[in-house]
């Protein structure tokens, strides 16, 4: 598993220096201008798998890719994936380089200043997972436990904020060293995102179970202020595949567990 997630994130994050250069379009459009052009320009991560991740092709994929696809066959439009990063996507979008951005980005008050976000069509949620026979059902549980987390993630900030003074926090540079720990026996728990935690079942079935959930972030497809058509389509494109389920089985497809459910 160590070795399927460091090709991944060692894989995508050399191609950004590769792609982060191609000839980009020089404004953002409306919906009818896209839709004039039969073209749309849409940003996805290439370095946050299984959200965004490079195929053998050396192109763009991933759950974020599948959607961005599904809304431009729905719009009619040939589709231009631009690879973006976690820091530049918003910059990306504001100064035109891309139309929207399907890029796994949470919602939040601070960027909510910045753009305008379609309802939700992914969450992720952070758990603490344990060894299956530690009897841990919340935050208070966790004394005199090892937790594994990556530094100054959301699930290190969290833990770190709820957990009585007898936790160990051993903190790592990132998910995989961290997994890591986990698997070997250095620590007794993890706090990980549902993916991670997916991943952890898959090689290792029946020895660590999901305790309680620490947190969750809502996902959506964020457009400019000034694109109010765009957005009321993207809502309206969402709301369709949620009704017929194909955004629920590109979800699965990608995360092995189901569409969540917003309305919750």
């Amino acid at each position: 598993m160590t070795i399927k997630l460091l090709n991944l994130f060692k894989g995508t994050l050399a191609a950004i220096a590769l792609t982060g250069a191609a000839t980009l379009p020089a404004a953002a459009a409306e919906l009818a201008e896209i839709k004039a052009a039969e073209s749309i320009n849409i940003g996805v991560l290439i370095d946050f798998p299984p959200y965004g991740i490079l195929n053998a092709d050396n192109e763009p994929d991933g759950y974020d890719a599948t959607v961005a696809k599904m809304l431009a066959d729905d719009l009619g439009v040939e589709i231009n994936l631009i690879p973006v990063t976690g820091p530049n996507r918003i910059p990306y979008l504001l100064s035109g380089q891309v139309d929207i951005l399907v890029s796994s980005l949470a919602i939040t008050p601070a960027r909510a200043e910045q753009v305008d976000f379609s309802d939700p069509y992914a969450a992720i949620r952070i758990g603490l997972m344990a060894e299956a026979d530690l009897d841990i059902a919340s935050a208070e549980d966790l004394d005199g436990v090892s937790v594994a987390v990556a530094r100054a993630s959301g699930q290190d900030t969290t833990i770190t904020a709820i957990a009585p003074e007898g936790t160990v926090i051993r903190r790592f540079d990132d998910d995989v060293s961290a997994v890591q720990a986990l698997l070997s026996g250095q620590v007794q728990s993890i706090g990980a995102s549902n993916t991670v935690m997916t991943q952890i079942r898959q090689v290792a079935s029946g020895k660590f179970d999901e305790k309680f959930t620490l947190n969750e972030f809502r996902l959506a497809i964020a457009v400019t202020p000034d694109a109010p058509e765009l957005l009321a389509y993207v809502n309206t494109f969402l709301a369709g595949a949620t009704k017929t389920g194909a955004l629920n089985e590109a979800h699965i497809q990608w995360l092995d567990e189901p569409l969540p459910d917003f309305a919750e």
